[in-house]
């Protein structure tokens, strides 16, 4: 599969993600939502690697690998699970539109290869003002947001530490087999919480709704969209697979108006644009630096 195949991918499954998120914790609550969804995904990856051929390779950093995305996995979604009781289905992904500064700050700690120029630091932060414009009148949506802003701020940072962690193990395992070894690691730990938190099977029929989103969850989100995320990873730099979350948000918070009746105003729309104009500078300022040092070569 080519790159831009892979990255566009992505844009889809974590566009539709934050609304399947909410509807599958509707009539269950949302320990139940995650932990279906994550111990699905976990049987489903096993199940595609093995048919693939592509069974769990246990070196040793494999199994540092898969616990850095485990960790990864869990604590990211734990966290947008609970924070979507808050806030509207497209400010998960608007959130999330500040891990590239995020990722930057840590791969520029922990990975030589990653570098800022200020090009790069200018687009990112374009992208990160336009973020600020949509998310001006989050608080004003009622008394409980900054609870789910809070969590999500956590689940951005445990995302992004996770990924740049991967980046820095290069474990050089197929992107199937890191899906399955992180569901695995994380698939555990779900249950705990579901467990220490009293949680119970809902005593009522799921909705159809309820039911298909945690089917779409678990073989879309969990086993398609993590494959085709680490995949990306493996091939370009883990700040610019962080881009991923500068277009994402514009796609959640369009299928949030339409779907789910979530505001979608003028600042929305300015902000959006600043996001979008803030990936074109990034993208194309590496572009024109490329371009420059082959020429300075001559």
């Amino acid at each position: 599969m080519s790159v831009p195949s892979a990255y566009l991918g992505v844009i889809l499954i974590w566009s539709t993600t934050p609304l399947a998120i909410l509807w599958s914790s509707e009539d269950a609550g949302f320990v139940f939502g995650v932990t279906s969804r994550m111990l699905i995904g976990a049987v489903l990856a096993l199940v595609v690697a093995a048919l693939l051929g592509s069974g769990l390779e246990w070196h040793r950093r494999a199994k540092l690998a898969y616990m850095a995305s485990g960790f990864g996995i869990y604590g990211g979604m734990i966290t947008v699970y609970w924070s979507a009781q808050f806030i509207p289905t497209g400010w998960i992904s608007v959130i999330f539109g500040i891990s590239p500064i995020v990722t930057a700050i840590m791969a520029r700690l922990w990975l030589d290869t990653e570098q800022l120029t200020r090009s790069r630091l200018i687009g990112m932060m374009m992208g990160v003002s336009g973020l600020i414009v949509i998310f001006a009148t989050s608080f004003s949506l009622n008394e409980q947001a900054a609870l789910g802003v809070i969590g999500m701020l956590v689940s951005v940072t445990l995302h992004c530490a996770s990924a740049v962690w991967i980046k820095r193990i290069d474990a050089g395992v197929p992107a199937i087999v890191m899906t399955s070894g992180g569901l695995l690691f994380a698939a555990p730990l779900f249950l705990i919480t579901w467990v220490s938190s009293g949680a119970s099977l809902p005593d009522q029929a799921l909705s159809t709704r309820t039911l298909g989103a945690i089917a779409y969850l678990a073989l879309l989100g969990s086993v398609l969209g993590f494959a085709l995320y680490y995949y990306v990873l493996s091939k370009v730099e883990a700040t610019r697979v962080a881009l991923l979350t500068l277009v994402t948000p514009v796609c959640a918070l369009g299928l949030g108006n339409v779907l789910n009746n979530e505001p979608l105003t003028l600042e929305i729309v300015a902000g959006s644009l600043l996001i979008l104009s803030g990936l074109a500078t990034f993208e194309f300022s590496s572009q024109a630096n490329r371009i420059r040092a082959r020429f300075l070569r001559y």
